[in-house]
């Protein structure tokens, strides 16, 4: 469980109203989380035992050990 909770995103809102969304884990995947970014606002995200997704709609710059990328249009 530890290398679970030790992966973690930054989001960094391109445009206003950027919706992050925490998704559980478990037998069912249900939305338990949100948060809206305006632009240039930034968040730091950690995996735990509760949140295996997290979601992301709008312009936002995410960073990852994976290495970045740009969501939205």
């Amino acid at each position: 469980m530890g290398e679970v909770l030790g992966d973690f995103i930054m989001v960094k809102a391109l445009e206003d109203g950027v919706t992050i969304i925490g998704l559980t884990r478990g037998k069912e995947t249900k939305f338990h989380h949100t948060e809206k970014l305006d632009q240039g606002e930034v968040m730091i995200f950690q995996f735990t035992q509760h949140t295996s997704a997290i979601k992301i709609r709008g312009k936002a710059e995410i960073l990852t050990k994976h290495g970045p990328m740009v969501a939205g249009r």
